[in-house]
């Protein structure tokens, strides 16, 4: 009988250890289909209703996409996401492609709208003219995190800005999976929520005229994390300045 307890025990204490692997080994991919946009080098573009500029063109050599659903009012810009095409096994890698989320778009039924340059690596080697001939071709994509090696997030003073009338920032370079919800600067001696103005952009009116303290809200358990004075008082549009948070 003892003998007995212990062997349902040890079962019971495998089967517990083992469950999380099995639960989480296989990948969950979700079916959709995507198509590409042209440009004349490949790449993302400037004008990306995220915001982000000359950083949403050659983010991640360039593999980025316009996202449908997933852009969820601007919360989904900086996202990233594996993408790998089903149309034809034989034309199709199993790995796919990773992408970052840099704008907003909707094709024929599609969630992505890839660069040219991403659409491409989703084929095989010497495929990928037949690839384009589809132009529009079936896919499966699950969230991955984001890496970007010798970065950690650095917040830009969006070109908009005007100082000392009005701040707007962006962050570039969020690695992880989760997204930024919202941001806060420090003024006056209490957190202010900032306004999302649009895609990634946060911005206020009469910003604090000295060092800029801000937090940001992130998703996924990953609660709030704050840097001390982000931004100097010197502070000029169009420059980005590092921080010491990596989500």
């Amino acid at each position: 009988m003892g003998f007995s307890l212990k062997l349902q025990y040890y079962c019971l204490v495998c089967v517990m250890v083992l469950l999380p692997a099995l639960c989480y080994s296989k990948d969950y991919f979700v079916k959709s289909r995507a198509t590409y946009y042209g440009s004349s080098d490949g790449l993302g573009t400037t004008s990306g209703a995220c915001g982000f500029g000359e950083y949403g063109r050659n983010i991640s050599s360039g593999n980025v996409a316009g996202v449908y659903r997933l852009y969820k009012n601007g919360v989904g810009c900086g996202a990233c996401y594996q993408v790998r095409c089903t149309t034809n096994p034989q034309i199709c890698t199993k790995k796919g492609v990773n992408v970052v989320v840099t704008d907003y778009g909707q094709g024929d039924n599609t969630d992505f709208i890839l660069s040219h340059h991403a659409y491409e690596a989703m084929a095989r080697p010497g495929t990928a003219d037949r690839l384009l001939a589809y132009g529009v071709v079936d896919v499966e994509y699950q969230r991955v995190p984001c890496q970007y090696v010798g970065h950690k997030i650095q917040v830009k003073v969006h070109e908009y800005s005007r100082k000392p009338d009005y701040l707007a920032i962006i962050m570039l370079y969020q690695a992880g999976k989760s997204d930024i919800l919202s941001v806060d600067i420090w003024q006056q001696g209490k957190w202010v929520e900032m306004r999302r103005s649009f895609g990634a952009v946060f911005d206020m009116p009469n910003p604090p005229l000295g060092a800029i303290s801000l937090r940001f809200k992130v998703q996924d358990n990953a609660g709030i994390k704050w840097p001390k004075a982000v931004i100097p008082r010197n502070w000029k549009a169009g420059v980005a300045y590092d921080t010491d948070i990596q989500l």
